[in-house]
């Protein structure tokens, strides 16, 4: 084992790129990933491929997961046949969205095993994890922070919120709520245009130029759903458990959410009408059966 080896559990959608920068950084990865679709193309660029997480906590002192729900990063971390039974792992660094209590409890059980958390979802999408270019939120003692920041910054750019495991879920479930609340209010206001007859590329320039600019219309509506392609490259399912996840926190604390409650509203129907992995920006779509008018941009297939 040498100082520049990591461990990296989760390869997927997310995972995968995000490994690959660390690949390209000139870190040695020994990965693991159920799917061996997600491993191949890590393993073909020199990645070591392990044959369980214990097997990377046995390998690493330092591992990543990226991984889609708590009671996974529990198992993968905690379970028998998880990263803490390897042994060798000193530093858990977690880029999944887990949940504030989650993530606490979860940090709370590899402490009594001399295993640090470094809680760090991200926010960027696919795109964002190829680029390198993710908003990265971070919580953890600062020296275990300091440890793992020059890796991290391979990933994009990264914010230290504080020293307990769980205050960066915080942070990211309410990002992702500010996010998708954009998306489902630019939805409802771009259907309404095109019903009355507007056209869709300038309405998003207008709103652009004006004060109804959000991540919604400046990267979502315009890239993926003008063209129709609807694959921005987050699921639905995914989407409706991080909202699920802010208003769990939000109640937990006593802060009314009238706003998230709609939007996860909105969330699951969509959900049901086009299945949970379904991308995200077919919410649009929702609307638009619902008003019998389309967001439609000029870049669109006929």
């Amino acid at each position: 084992m040498n100082d520049k080896t990591i461990g990296f559990v989760g390869t997927g959608r997310m995972g995968g790129p995000m490994a690959g920068r660390l690949l390209d950084a000139g870190y040695d990865l020994v990965v693991f990933d159920p799917s061996p679709a997600a491993l191949a193309p890590l393993v073909e660029r020199g990645a070591r491929k392990a044959a369980s997480p214990a097997e990377v906590g046995a390998a690493a002192r330092i591992v990543f997961v990226s991984l889609p729900t708590p009671d996974v990063v529990k198992a993968v971390a905690l379970g028998a046949d998880g990263l803490s039974s390897g042994g060798a792992m000193r530093i858990f660094v977690d880029l999944s969205t887990t949940g504030p209590r989650a993530e606490a409890d979860v940090a709370r059980a590899l402490k009594e095993k001399g295993v640090d958390t470094v809680d760090c979802p991200v926010s960027g999408g696919v795109a964002g994890a190829r680029k390198g270019t993710l908003a990265m939120m971070a919580a953890g003692r600062t020296e275990v922070f300091e440890t793992v920041k020059p890796m991290l910054l391979n990933l994009g750019k990264v914010f230290h919120v504080g020293q307990e495991p769980g205050m960066a879920q915080t942070m990211k479930v309410i990002n992702n709520m500010a996010s998708v609340a954009a998306l489902a209010i630019s939805s409802e206001v771009m259907v309404m245009g095109a019903k009355a007859g507007l056209d869709a590329d300038v309405m998003i320039d207008v709103l652009n130029a004006g004060s109804g600019r959000n991540s919604a219309t400046t990267d979502k509506i315009p890239n993926f759903v003008l063209p129709r392609t609807f694959d921005f490259g987050f699921a639905v399912g995914l989407s409706s458990k991080d909202i699920r996840l802010c208003l769990d926190e939000a109640e937990a604390l006593g802060v009314p959410m009238i706003v998230g409650s709609a939007v996860r509203q909105l969330l699951t129907i969509t959900r049901e009408k086009f299945g949970a992995d379904a991308d995200m920006t077919n919410m649009v779509r929702t609307v638009e059966e619902w008003a019998g008018a389309e967001v439609r941009g000029k870049a669109a297939k006929a």
